[in-house]
């Protein structure tokens, strides 16, 4: 069968050459017989893997020394509590900026850990969620342990134009659903997490990004495999860590490398998205549901404004092979995923669809 054009927004596509490798080294990693699932931990070759890993996301992100990079388990929600109980220190106060479904989520679990205000939120916008506020440095406490945003709304297709001000506090980004489409700079931030399910590799790794300053504040209480400290104190094999998660991570770091790195993922991820919004833009049809000033350009989420019509559109996208389109039960509609695996040609036969679409199904005028 051939290989559908794969939107999702997560797990998300994957790189062909990347699944080849994996296939190739799934009976047999490099001759020893056994695949690199069934290295043991302690092997030089397992623990190859994990470095080789590091050191290429560091090549990739230009991530100075000072900073530790972590391969940790539980996804992006896991380290909704991971991120309070590392970085709160006696006076327990954190500031959150709400700007859709994953800051709203991170921002209910650091509240069971100390006094967590939200300092902005977009959740009075037109429609809801549908833009970014913009912040400035007054409008975080001074006294607070840090401040959390969440890079990218992959629900709500809106992302952060700007590196929000917050003069000595550290900021905490959640990236799940932009890592590694453009180049970031790193030192503006004092932790980075994403889940590997959207730009990096399978579910069941999470990267975070941690600079060494921060290290070593956990509150007692903190389970070990959630303790940033610890985990670097043992290379992130303080258990032994998704390994099948990690190499292929390492090969996606190595694939978007040969690609020509971060300004190649971006240059491509921009020229995808302007594809799609300006075929929205350009005809009545069809709305981008993010304000034009913060639009996400790895999820872009769009509807024809009649249930009806939008569920009509996934099913007869899911026969021409266009599969995953269906926007997030929160808000619905459709939600086109172009993460760095979604080749320019999906996106030109998904505006293809949505021309023949719209032509094949006029609305009813009411």
């Amino acid at each position: 069968m051939d290989r559908v054009y794969n939107f999702s927004a997560g797990p998300g596509a994957l790189p062909t050459e990347v699944l080849e490798k994996v296939r190739d080294n799934l009976l047999s990693y490099e001759g020893l017989g056994m695949s690199f699932m069934e290295l043991e931990r302690s092997s030089p070759e397992f623990s190859a893997i994990v470095h080789e890993a590091e050191d290429a996301l560091r090549r990739l992100m230009n991530i100075p020394s000072n900073y530790k990079v972590l391969f940790m388990q539980g996804g992006a929600t896991l380290q909704y509590s991971a991120v309070p109980m590392n970085l709160l220190s006696a006076q327990k106060r954190a500031d959150y900026i709400i700007t859709g479904q994953s800051s709203k989520h991170a921002y209910s679990e650091a509240k069971k850990y100390g006094d967590i205000a939200i300092a902005a939120s977009s959740g009075g916008a037109l429609p809801a969620f549908s833009a970014v506020p913009v912040t400035s440095r007054s409008d975080f406490r001074p006294d607070a342990d840090y401040v959390h945003i969440c890079f990218s709304d992959q629900v709500y297709g809106t992302k952060f134009h700007y590196i929000p001000d917050t003069g000595n506090i550290p900021l905490v980004a959640d990236m799940s659903s932009c890592i590694l489409s453009e180049p970031i700079d790193v030192t503006r931030f004092g932790v980075i997490y994403a889940s590997a399910q959207q730009n990096i590799g399978p579910a069941g790794l999470t990267v975070v990004i941690v600079r060494g300053d921060l290290l070593g504040n956990a509150r007692p209480d903190t389970p070990s495999l959630m303790n940033y400290k610890l985990m670097y104190e043992s290379s992130s094999m303080y258990n032994t860590p998704p390994i099948f998660a990690i190499y292929t991570a390492k090969l996606v770091f190595e694939r978007i490398a040969e690609l020509g790195g971060l300004d190649e993922m971006k240059r491509r991820t921009e020229k995808k998205a302007s594809l799609l919004y300006d075929f929205i833009d350009k005809q009545p049809y069809y709305t981008a549901t993010a304000d034009s000033r913060c639009r996400s350009m790895t999820n872009v989420v769009f509807t024809t404004g009649d249930g009806e019509l939008d569920r009509r559109f996934i099913a007869e996208a899911k026969d021409r092979g266009l599969v995953n389109l269906a926007g997030d039960k929160t808000i619905g509609g459709m939600r086109a995923s172009m993460y760095n695996s979604v080749s320019y040609q999906a996106v030109q036969k998904l505006v293809e669809f949505m021309n023949e679409f719209a032509m094949n199904n006029p609305k009813v005028q009411t």
